[in-house]
């Protein structure tokens, strides 16, 4: 019962209120004022009919008649209670604006303050002096060059401060400013004097030459590091996989890279040798300057040089030592595999990463920290690598403006990294030799490119094993399985 009086309680309240204000509009109407203020008027006149529904039903009047000019002024009656909560009311909301907008500002402030200081930091700070000596000299070519770190193609401007090795002055004499650079250099291995002494050195005369051997345009030239003891190597390379002629319908030239061994090294003369060599093969390249393994970074210098003089037009470039074992056929077929325009930046061999120079004075790679100091970048392990034509030329650029390091192969990858490049790694070298029990297996050379080491005899070996149609290589699937050998 109370549910249902409640239910017509409320109809009839919402009956009267619509009927209350039809009166109020017609109210207004003969007043000529909006039916809400009125309404407002007559609820302030009558307080005890009606509960107000806002704070503006205690404050807003019916607007007053002016006597002279008969227009409507509203008029604002309230007490002080009220006129004070108002009050409050309005300064909260411009203390509560004013601390909002002061925030605001402050943050844009402290990150337009933070943006200035990240960037600013590092480009502003004082250059650090460098304690190595390779350093502080990669850091003066820095200075002086624009490095070209895309496709360089013309070489630097001379101009004042320009490197010796870029004006060709010969004969090379020693930099006597490493003996008062270096405060260890009297301490350091005689290998390391002397390559400190002409490490600024990088034009020596060709003492014999092939200038014909890219008559023709090759599709991939295979340039071999040896010296001149080494002619067993060489020859097995000639009779192997290195032969010079067409390959799976492939122009190959091989052309083998060396220096001159002097007597100060204690080798014998082999100097006429290599001539008769020379006349009889026509593939020696041979410069003038003193065969060590540290200078093999020098040869790496002269044969892009050589490289961009007289074989330019070759496809594919294929470095490597005089004891690796090279399919060149698989190599072929991997290369067919792309467009020569897709591959102007490929690079692949064994690639080693998160290097750094062994402090071990004993050893073979032992970088004093007089010398170097950091991390290597990404490089292929020197046993061999393969890289494009175009990318030997832009190499041949970029090399001139990176100082000579006692490595070859991590200089080779200091050239790549300002290219902006990095070498990829293909699982096909093997730089570090495969598991014993598959070196005399013929099959294990298939899917190869390179093995590393593998003297004359195996290099002749091996090439007859792939070369021969009898050998059938298969995946064992049961015990049974018989697979030609």
């Amino acid at each position: 019962m109370r549910e249902g009086s409640s239910m017509k309680d409320g109809v009839e309240s919402v009956i009267q209120r619509k009927l209350g204000f039809d009166v109020l509009k017609t109210l207004a109407d003969m007043q000529q004022v909006h039916p809400l203020l009125f309404r407002y008027s007559y609820r302030r006149r009558n307080p005890g009919r009606f509960t107000p529904d806002s704070l503006m039903d205690l404050t807003l009047d019916l607007p007053c008649r002016c006597p002279r000019c008969g227009e409507g002024i509203f008029k604002m009656k309230s007490n002080w209670k009220t006129t004070k909560m108002l009050g409050l009311m309005m300064l909260a909301n411009f203390l509560i604006y004013v601390v909002v907008e002061v925030s605001r500002s402050y943050g844009q402030g402290r990150d337009i303050y933070n943006r200035r200081k990240l960037t600013p930091k590092k480009f502003w700070k004082k250059p650090e002096f460098s304690q190595a000596f390779w350093n502080r000299e990669q850091e003066r070519l820095d200075d002086i060059y624009y490095l070209p770190l895309a496709n360089g193609s013309d070489a630097p401007r001379d101009f004042r401060g320009i490197p010796l090795w870029l004006k060709h002055v010969s004969p090379c004499r020693p930099d006597s400013r490493v003996l008062t650079e270096i405060e260890d250099f009297k301490s350091l291995p005689k290998r390391f004097q002397d390559f400190l002494l002409y490490m600024g050195c990088r034009s020596y005369p060709l003492i014999t030459d092939a200038p014909n051997m890219c008559s023709e345009p090759p599709y991939l030239l295979l340039a071999v590091k040896s010296i001149a003891p080494h002619f067993d190597r060489r020859q097995a390379i000639r009779e192997s996989w290195g032969r010079a002629g067409i390959l799976n319908g492939h122009r190959i030239v091989t052309v083998f890279l060396l220096g001159n061994t002097a007597a100060t090294d204690h080798f014998p003369d082999l100097s006429d040798m290599v001539k008769h060599e020379a006349a009889l093969y026509g593939d020696v390249l041979q410069w003038d300057y003193r065969d060590t393994f540290f200078n093999l970074t020098l040869k790496e210098v002269l044969f892009l040089e050589w490289f961009g003089t007289h074989c330019a037009s070759a496809k594919y470039v294929f470095k490597c030592d005089d004891d690796v074992f090279v399919n060149t056929r698989h190599m072929l077929a991997y290369l067919g595999n792309f467009s020569v325009s897709k591959t102007q930046d490929i690079f692949i061999g064994d690639v080693i990463t998160n290097a750094g120079p062994h402090r071990t004075r004993h050893l073979k790679y032992y970088i004093p920290e007089s010398v170097f100091r950091g991390v290597y970048p990404p490089y292929a392990g020197g046993g061999g690598y393969l890289y494009s034509g175009n990318l030997g030329l832009r190499l041949r650029m970029i090399s001139r403006l990176v100082t000579l390091y006692p490595i070859d192969d991590v200089f080779t990858g200091m050239c790549l990294k300002r290219l902006g490049l990095v070498p990829e790694k293909h699982m096909g070298f093997k730089t570090f030799d495969i598991e014993e029990k598959h070196r005399e297996n013929p099959c294990a050379y298939k899917s190869l490119i390179l093995v590393h080491p593998r003297s004359p005899q195996d290099m002749i070996k091996i090439w007859s094993w792939i070369n021969d149609p009898k050998v059938k290589c298969c995946i064992k699937t049961t015990l049974n399985t018989k697979c030609a050998m």
